[in-house]
């Protein structure tokens, strides 16, 4: 029997490092297990089946999306009040991982979409990066002086968005996202989840994690 939850995981990917920020603010411990896309191990595609990250396996259930998992790990120990935010912030993150994805993913992999223009997708990214600018006008986070889960949920793939192309997003005039990201990357969380782990075998140590 396990003795702790495993995590797989890859260190770059937005939805495992949403997870990862997750379960260090929980203060969950679990096994991480890191792991390359390209060299996907057996035990890894065992509980992963779509072979997608995050994939964590409790010891009861195996849960395979990144936003359950913030809520697995939070519904345990929220000592951030994480999940205290307005429905509000649901819809942000339903924004993200829907609409505001796929105009990143049209954006970042544009020539795997030869029959979209990659202007008229970084537009569309852009009017919900404008409306999180608008939302964040005066305030560190998106509700008030501390981070909520939409914060975390939403902030790794601004990160992703804003490295597409680094001068464009700086000629944005963005101050207050931009301010929200600059934050972020300077945090100590996110330098602890951010932290690099050689990728799994069996037979391993754990490597513990939060």
């Amino acid at each position: 029997m396990q003795s702790r939850p495993i995590l797989w995981t890859f260190r770059r990917c937005p939805f495992a490092m949403r997870a990862r920020l997750a379960i260090h603010a929980s203060g969950v411990q679990v096994d991480l297990r890191e792991i390359l896309l390209r060299a996907k191990p057996a035990a890894f595609l065992a509980t992963s089946p779509k072979g997608t990250v995050p994939v964590i396996d409790t010891g009861e259930s195996v849960i395979a999306e990144s936003r359950d998992i913030m809520l697995w790990a939070l519904a345990q120990n929220d000592p951030e009040g994480w999940l205290d935010m307005p429905q509000q912030g649901h819809d942000l993150i339903d924004l993200c991982d829907g609409p505001f994805k796929t105009a990143l993913d049209h954006t970042k992999y544009a020539p795997r979409y030869p029959d979209l223009d990659m202007a008229t997708e970084r537009a569309k990214a852009l009017d919900f990066l404008r409306d999180l600018d608008a939302q964040l006008r005066g305030s560190a986070f998106l509700f008030g002086a501390r981070p909520r889960m939409a914060d975390m949920a939403i902030l790794p793939f601004l990160r992703q968005f804003a490295h597409i192309d680094l001068a464009w997003f700086a000629a944005q005039d963005m101050r207050d996202l931009a301010r929200w990201l600059d934050d972020f990357k300077a945090s100590a969380r996110f330098a602890a989840v951010m932290q690099k782990y050689p990728p799994w075998q069996s037979g391993q140590d754990q490597v513990l994690f939060g």
